[in-house]
């Protein structure tokens, strides 16, 4: 590696990764101003001054019926930018999330250097392959624990609990902190979101039309028993361009439009305000109840998959819990109303717990493990964020 000028070559193939990839950009470039950067990535990998190979946008599809069509033109895009690597041979290749493209790219690389192994008689050295957010090993599939360790130098891992599926088959595996704990979620200002006298529940319906397809009506029953017996509770929807009209239509069926207030947020700042001004919230289990707990907002999550995704779930998934939170502490904190369980009257239920007074305990048990949450998900070893962890990590690896 040229200690001088590192060529680091960073490859994200979805908005999220994109984000950490700015991030990381930014944090490699504090610690060393001479790194150069090739790869794959979007506004904030641009933003940071990559260029990059193609747009990232032709990665970003989910689900077999989008994959399908689009397949001839990825499994390209695996090939170009395997090749790409292999002409430019950076020091150091990250690959950011998106495993199923990522992964096959750094198969490639490796299948052609060892194929080319030999016929040269002074090659330039193989870069160090690093990969940031692990695979959900400790949830389901754990073999492939051990087909990453085959084909990566490091990984880079978002929980605390991740490093050791991986270090039992010799890799290193590093513990960074979430990237969540760089936002604003902990220290927004939700004044602009609060409604004087009134309690504000937040109603989180998912990043899927199929998730308002199959929890909307639940969510939203909720909601309108919980204003029923509440009649200061008001709601707020933070949701993506995609689901506005849906979301409203629903609510307009269950008579919450007036009281309701359905959010586009145009920042990360202004979603993390919209979060912090929540008394209490109704969550689709994912990313979301994370994101709340490390808000500090009590709150319940909920879900219903279709029959065959259920049953395939209760045979492959090892853990105990939905919610990252409480796998986390592994401890039902959050309540989790999952397939039957998912009803209106259960979950306004539990929302009635945490926002009566007269109720109070469950609210006050929910924000003291938050606290918990929160110091569990910090960078280690004295990083303010976990970009400048994983950046420590990549020009010294080891350190």
């Amino acid at each position: 590696m040229s200690k001088s000028a590192p060529h680091i070559y960073v490859i994200a193939g979805e908005e999220s990764g994109d984000a950490l990839g700015g991030r990381l950009i930014s944090a490699l470039k504090k610690e060393n101003p001479a790194c150069r950067f090739s790869g794959i990535g979007g506004k904030a990998m641009a933003a940071q001054g990559l260029s990059s190979l193609f747009p990232m946008q032709d990665l970003s599809v989910m689900g077999v019926f989008e994959i399908l069509p689009r397949l001839p033109l990825l499994l390209r895009r695996i090939r170009e930018c395997a090749e790409d690597i292999l002409r430019r041979r950076p020091d150091i290749v990250v690959t950011i999330d998106s495993p199923d493209f990522a992964f096959r790219v750094v198969k490639a690389v490796r299948r052609q250097m060892k194929k080319d192994d030999g016929k040269d008689p002074s090659p330039a050295p193989a870069p160090l392959f690093y990969h940031m957010v692990a695979p959900t090993v400790w949830a389901w599939r754990p073999g492939r624990a051990k087909k990453v360790a085959k084909i990566y130098d490091g990984i880079f891992c978002l929980y605390p609990f991740e490093p050791p599926y991986f270090t039992a088959h010799g890799m290193e595996a590093w513990f960074i902190g979430h990237p969540m704990m760089e936002s604003a979620l902990h220290d927004a200002d939700p004044a602009s979101f609060h409604r004087a006298g009134k309690t504000v529940i937040g109603l989180l319906f998912g990043s899927r039309h199929g998730e308002i397809d199959r929890i909307g009506a639940a969510i939203a029953g909720a909601a309108a028993k919980i204003k029923a017996q509440k009649e200061d509770a008001v709601f707020l929807c933070p949701t993506l361009p995609h689901l506005a009209d849906g979301i409203s239509a629903l609510l307009e069926t269950y008579g919450l439009a007036s009281c309701a207030q359905v959010l586009i947020p145009d920042t990360e700042d202004e979603k993390c305000a919209a979060f912090r001004a929540m008394n209490a919230a109704i969550a689709v289990s994912g990313t979301a109840g994370l994101e709340l707990a490390v808000a500090g907002v009590p709150h319940v999550i909920a879900y219903r998959f279709g029959w065959l995704s259920w049953l395939l779930a209760r045979l492959m998934i090892r853990v105990r819990y939905a919610h990252l939170g409480n796998i986390l502490l592994d401890a039902p904190v959050v309540p989790e109303f999952l397939q039957e369980a998912c009803t209106p009257g259960a979950i306004s239920e539990a929302v009635l717990d945490l926002i009566d007074k007269d109720r109070s305990a469950a609210r006050q048990v929910q924000c003291a493990r938050f606290e918990e949450i929160r110091a569990l998900l910090m960078p280690p070893d004295g990083q303010t964020s976990s970009s400048s962890a994983a950046a420590a990590r990549v020009l010294c690896p080891g350190k």
